[in-house]
């Protein structure tokens, strides 16, 4: 998936067995779903060599996961820009979240599963900063959990570039966003609406607000500020 992961655990019942298999999900989601393997089948699948009905069980949920997204966001978030198949900005978000899930059921008793700055939290009490795009080595903002699921997404170019474009137009959005921030239960949802409503720009405060159970929180790119909350 081109990123790092790291993971920390809390609870005497997880054992070492637990983050070994967590690892091996997180490649194995790796070698089925990378675009830069001519083997994986996304890569199969972009090349009319896979049917989406003859993929394994893991795919074809991406794949619905992916359409109940484009879906939910109005074609903002979209896995077939272009005519092509591209689902990674959905693969890593649902990758952690499924991990996350798994250590909790291996006997953890709070789990913190960041994969790329994207966050998957269990249990509490965490604090998770998100770094502000503008201001190298500055916090924007302090996402807090103190039980339960939580998981916190940002999108923008500060890390990457501009890798984000608006399906409608093939080109990076406009809006002046420097980054957008979502704060769901899960990472799966977070990940691909924060990536959605910054490919919306100005129309993305508007979006969130009429989501249930969001949070957000956005730097522009001239360096103020806003945020939604349920």
């Amino acid at each position: 998936m081109g990123t790092v992961f790291s993971i920390t655990v809390r609870g005497t019942d997880v054992g070492p067995r637990a983050l070994d298999e967590a690892e091996a999900w997180l490649r194995h989601v790796d070698a089925v779903f990378s675009t830069y393997r001519e083997d994986s089948a996304v890569s199969r699948i972009a090349r009319g060599e896979l049917a989406p009905q003859d993929c394994a069980p893991e795919v074809r949920e991406v794949l619905r996961l992916c359409e109940r997204a484009r879906e939910h966001t109005g074609g903002w978030f979209t896995a077939g820009h272009s005519g092509g198949f591209d689902p990674s900005g959905l693969v890593k978000g649902w990758a952690v979240e499924r991990a996350a899930e798994a250590l909790l059921s291996a006997g953890a008793t709070g789990v913190c599963l960041n994969g790329g700055g994207d966050v998957q939290l269990h249990g509490g009490p965490w604090r998770v900063g998100v770094a502000h795009p503008l201001r190298p080595g500055q916090v924007a903002a302090v996402v807090e959990s103190r039980q339960g699921a939580l998981a916190v997404a940002t999108s923008g170019p500060a890390e990457r570039g501009c890798h984000i474009v608006d399906p409608h137009t093939g080109q990076a959005p406009v809006g002046g966003l420097a980054s957008l921030t979502v704060v769901h239960a899960g990472l799966t949802d977070a990940d691909t609406w924060a990536t959605a409503a910054y490919a919306m720009g100005p129309g993305a405060r508007a979006w969130l607000e009429a989501q249930p159970d969001v949070t957000a929180f956005a730097v522009t790119a001239d360096g103020e500020t806003w945020s939604v909350t349920p």
